[in-house]
């Protein structure tokens, strides 16, 4: 935190209190403009330096310095005010890209649940939104965190398709022992399906 401070103090003093003398806000080729200003004794830059703020700030450091502070006289015209902005997370889309029953892979359902008959139920729920099963759901041996789809390369839009039409939050590269020409569903305990 002291760094962002110290590095926007440090832009400040190199853009914020040079007045007239700044050259950021100049076309590129202008010529230079003398001062008008004759040097009359020590420089005040360091007096012109705010405190740094306690209060957190949401700018990046690479966003540039605030306008210098301006020596007119306060205007009577209202003056816009702006909220902070909030970084948000870029949305998810809400459906994925239908893919067409007859370009859709093979499928099959493992259940890693002591719920009996969940892969089944789950296989014919696929079968109903148009996908094949293929080979009768069975159990998976092994630990899996969450209730996933697991697609071979170049499968992802069918395994987020899959996902959608079954409720489930996760899809991941295929394992090494699995079929490499269809999706491999795996229903955890946290299957509310």
């Amino acid at each position: 935190m002291a760094a962002v401070v110290a590095i926007v103090a440090g832009l400040l003093v190199l853009f914020g209190t040079r007045g007239d003398e700044s050259k950021a806000d100049e076309p590129a080729g202008a010529s230079p403009k003398p001062s008008a200003k004759p040097s009359s004794g020590p420089s005040t830059v360091g007096a012109s330096v705010p405190k740094p703020s306690t209060k957190p700030t949401t700018e990046e450091t690479s966003a540039p310095p605030p306008p210098p502070a301006s020596t007119k006289p306060p205007s009577t015209a209202p003056t816009e005010t702006t909220q902070p902005t909030q970084t948000t997370q870029p949305p998810k889309p809400t459906q994925p890209v239908t893919i067409p029953a007859e370009e859709r892979p093979a499928i099959e359902v493992y259940n890693n649940t002591p719920r009996k008959g969940l892969a089944d139920t789950v296989a014919s729920r696929a079968r109903q939104a148009g996908w094949t099963v293929s080979g009768s759901p069975d159990n998976w041996h092994g630990k899996v965190a969450e209730s996933t789809v697991y697609y071979p390369p170049g499968m992802l839009d069918a395994a987020n398709q899959l996902a959608h039409d079954l409720g489930i939050g996760r899809t991941k590269g295929a394992l090494d022992n699995m079929k490499k020409d269809r999706l491999t569903v795996i229903l955890t305990s946290d299957y509310s399906g």
